[in-house]
């Protein structure tokens, strides 16, 4: 005998009716939940949807199962975008509300940024000495103890004079020899008078015509400077009240006009007034700037003979007896 079925399927029981598709089918069964399916939903610590169980098949539809629809699966905002979070911070950043104290911390930093923007402008690179070379450096500080000694070699020529006048048995005599080598001196620096001495001679050449005459005029101030005591340019005695004027081949000294190259001769030290023309951002290299060159020859004798006319003056006369 065959043991039954604690639950046995009768087909004829009303109570327990089963259609033919769904005794092939247990998933399809009256009251059993159909397979679950879970959705995979981005986010960390979010339970998964669960799609719900299927509805039971209606007796009058033929045996057919209806499946009921899957709920969507929940929106999750991202991280940070919180937007209550938003209109909290854009409420804090505006309207602005600055206090006293931050205006005056500002204004202090304001102040202190303009003070540092002078003091680097200020200390900027313009200055030619700053990217010079110990070697020029050195020179430098050697032209201007060499200024300064010949300063004082001046006081005590003076002091030497006044002495001998005071000393002197024949004050007269003595006065006439004085002023005799004063009037040599006077002539030589006005241009009255012939010179000879060492020097150096400077050689322009502008092949370009860009050589202005301003440019010239800064090389006779640093002669000058570095103890030149008679120049002349070209035939061109140049004194006090020299001028220059012009550019290229319309160059002119007093009003005479000169032609490249430009020759300088000059009565000095040669040790002095050579470095003064090389030292950085003087005179040679902003020639060679311009497309221009510039030689320096030292020279033991140096002849200045371009004389220029005594000039009596109009309205100054001697104070002297």
């Amino acid at each position: 005998m065959t043991p039954m079925s604690e639950n046995p399927q009768n087909p004829q029981d009303p109570q327990n009716p089963q259609d033919p598709q769904d005794a092939q089918d247990p998933g399809n069964r009256v009251g059993t939940p159909g397979p679950v399916n879970v959705p995979k939903v981005d986010g960390v610590g979010m339970p998964p949807e669960v799609e719900a169980p299927r509805a039971p098949a209606d007796a009058g539809s033929g045996g057919q199962d209806a499946q009921a629809p899957v709920a969507p699966a929940t929106p999750v905002a991202p991280a940070g975008t919180d937007p209550s979070g938003r209109r909290r911070l854009a409420s804090a950043l505006w309207p602005l509300r600055v206090t006293r104290a931050q205006l005056v911390v500002a204004l202090l930093l304001f102040v202190l940024g303009l003070g540092l923007a002078i003091q680097v402008s200020s200390t900027s690179d313009n200055s030619a000495l700053r990217g010079a070379r110990q070697e020029d450096l050195v020179r430098i500080l050697d032209e201007l103890d060499d200024r300064t000694q010949r300063l004082e070699d001046e006081k005590a020529r003076l002091e030497k004079q006044r002495m001998e006048l005071e000393s002197s048995s024949d004050q007269a005599e003595e006065a006439r020899k004085q002023t005799q080598e004063k009037e040599r001196q006077l002539g030589i620096l006005a241009g009255t008078v012939a010179a000879e001495g060492p020097g150096i001679t400077l050689t322009v050449g502008d092949p370009t015509g860009a050589v202005e005459s301003d440019m010239l005029l800064d090389a006779i101030q640093e002669l000058r400077a570095a103890g030149a005591e008679a120049i002349q340019v070209n035939g061109v005695r140049v004194v006090a009240d020299s001028y220059f004027t012009g550019i290229g081949d319309d160059m002119r000294i007093d009003g005479t006009k000169v032609a490249a190259p430009y020759v300088f001769k000059v009565i000095g030290k040669p040790e002095d007034l050579e470095p003064a023309l090389n030292i950085p951002g003087g005179v040679v290299q902003t020639l060679e700037k311009e497309q221009a060159t510039a030689t320096v020859e030292r020279s033991a004798k140096i002849v200045v003979d371009a004389l220029r006319p005594a000039k009596r003056p109009d309205y100054a006369q001697s104070s002297s007896p």
